[in-house]
């Protein structure tokens, strides 16, 4: 099984690092990965956005054109990405921040509040996170022990204090 994934926002979102738990979730999970980031000029504000590929198989390229999966944060990633993905993917919105829907039916869109979610459970900045729950449940790409390896291997240990709400974050994404 491959899966090939385009997660975008704007800088600060986290989608980099979203990006980074899925590419070593599959890592420790033992498949094939690639993490391509790509971001504008700024720094905190400006456009990001990554690739990830998770296969069983070896990885050609980590340039992905036509994502199966993409998760939008922001209305502009939304916009730039919901014509790539091809014909059954599956997208994953933050309707918070999103305020534009698409009236495509051959694709599956989950349209998940999660910058309210976060702010609503003490979460702040954990959008990126509740989202990948979400993700993670629809896809069945990894189950709950992978997605924590991945948070385990991509939260610096000066942070090592947020893995559990990492982790919260990814449940109530989950249940969502």
């Amino acid at each position: 099984m491959t899966y090939e994934i385009v997660l975008a926002g704007f800088g600060g979102q986290g989608v980099l690092f979203a990006g980074k738990v899925i590419a070593y979730a599959g890592l420790m999970d033992g498949k094939e990965v690639s993490w391509l980031p790509s971001y504008g000029p700024e720094m905190r504000g400006g456009t990001a956005n990554c690739s990830v590929c998770v296969s069983d198989e070896p990885i050609g390229s980590p340039l992905i054109l036509e994502p199966a999966i993409l998760m939008a944060l922001n209305t502009p990633s939304f916009e730039k990405f919901i014509g790539t993905v091809p014909a059954g993917g599956k997208v994953f919105v933050d309707s918070s921040m999103v305020d534009a829907t698409t009236d495509r039916t051959d694709i599956d869109v989950y349209y998940v509040p999660a910058t309210q979610l976060a702010s609503d459970n003490g979460m702040n900045g954990m959008a990126n996170i509740i989202l990948l729950g979400k993700m993670m449940k629809e896809t069945g790409m990894f189950d709950l022990p992978q997605i924590e390896a991945g948070l385990k291997k991509t939260i610096p240990p000066r942070k090592a204090n947020l893995l559990d709400a990492n982790i919260n974050a990814i449940k109530l994404g989950m249940n969502s």
